[in-house]
Order: C-alpha cells, then sequence, then structure tokens
C-alpha cells in the first residue's frame, strides 16, 4: 500500500496531478479543495494517498490533509459510494464542512454536490451520522461528538448567525456548560462583535 508521496509537482491537470518521487512520475486523483491549495508546478509537495486496486485499474487518490484522507475513506465504505463520487464531495466541501453537515443533518448543502440527489444525501447522512464525527472529532475548534455544542450551535443557527460565527464563539466557551449557559454566553460573545 502506498501511503505517502513526497516529490515534485510535475503537473497540475484538474482532478490530476503528476507528481515526480525519486525519478517515479505517480498519477494521482486529487480533491479540487486540496488542487486549490497545491504549490506551484515544480515545488516539492507531501500527499497523503489511498490506493485502489480494482480487476482493470490501479488509482492513486491524494490528499494534503489527513482529515480530507479520512473522509474520503469513511465514504467509500458506504455501499454505493466510490471514489469517484467520494472525490466529488471533498471536491464540494472540505472535510470539516462535510462533518459539520453530517452533525447538522443538513441535506441541502451535499445535495449541491454534483453526483448527489436527494437520497443519496439522506443516506450518506444516515450512514456517516455517527462515524465520521468519530473519524473526526474537531469541526471548527467544537467537538461533534460533545452534544451539548452540537445543540448550542444548532440554536445558533436557528437565530440567524452562521456557522462563520456560531462556532468561534462556541469555541470561546469552558468545558461543562450547560446548553441553556452555552448558549446564553456564546449570544454575549457575538453580541460584542
Amino acid at each position: 500500500m502506498i501511503g505517502r508521496l513526497t516529490g515534485t509537482l510535475l503537473e497540475k491537470l484538474p482532478p490530476q496531478v503528476l507528481l515526480d518521487v525519486g525519478g517515479v512520475g505517480y498519477e494521482v486523483d486529487v480533491p479540487m479543495s486540496s488542487f486549490y491549495n497545491l504549490p506551484a508546478v515544480g515545488e516539492r509537495v507531501t500527499l497523503v494517498t489511498h490506493f485502489v486496486v480494482r480487476e482493470d485499474a490501479q488509482q492513486l487518490y491524494g490528499f494534503l490533509s489527513q482529515k480530507e484522507r479520512v473522509a474520503f475513506r469513511e465514504l467509500i465504505r458506504i455501499s454505493g459510494v466510490g471514489p469517484k463520487l467520494a472525490l466529488s464531495v471533498l471536491s464540494g466541501m472540505s472535510a470539516d464542512e462535510l462533518a459539520q453537515c453530517i452533525v447538522m443533518q443538513d441535506a441541502g448543502q451535499l445535495t449541491r454536490v454534483p453526483g448527489i440527489g436527494k437520497k443519496t444525501a439522506e443516506r450518506l447522512l444516515l450512514e456517516l451520522k455517527g462515524r465520521l464525527a468519530d473519524a473526526l472529532p474537531q469541526v471548527g475548534g467544537v467537538s461533534v461528538s460533545a452534544g451539548v455544542s452540537h445543540d448550542a450551535l444548532g440554536a445558533l443557527l436557528a437565530l440567524g448567525y452562521s456557522d462563520k460565527e456560531a462556532l468561534p464563539a462556541l469555541k470561546q466557551l469552558p468545558e461543562g456548560l450547560s446548553l441553556e449557559e452555552s448558549i446564553r454566553q456564546a449570544l454575549k460573545l457575538l453580541a460584542k462583535k
């Protein structure tokens, strides 16, 4: 199994890159979230990888972060979701956004990804509900497994705050607060902005 590659970036042809590692050129498919953050051609880069062997092909998928690879692996474990669809999901949203989408059970955000319809989005939400939260314990600095933080986030979103406003406020709160106190203190922090 090839788990990581470090080498010189030779070509960037979305969604594929060509990476020279010790004189061997590896063709690696990457999600657009990683593609946009790649260095310029000729620069060194390290990709964590996932190697897929099938009867008719051997395919290498690469990611700039461990989080992306974990999310990719969780996605392809779902029946009917192959590497191409998983790559499409991670091209449409970051691993953190995917985890947050799963926590919030937001099928609408998933359906914006090409190739994901309403039924597929609902199945992904159902099957990834506990697994992705365990695999990616941190979403924007707030533990997705903490019920109070999740409920407080949901309450702030329902009040009209965006996740980009609510998550930093919740991150600043001390541990062990009740749901009501978490919401109250987060609202005070948001009012100061």
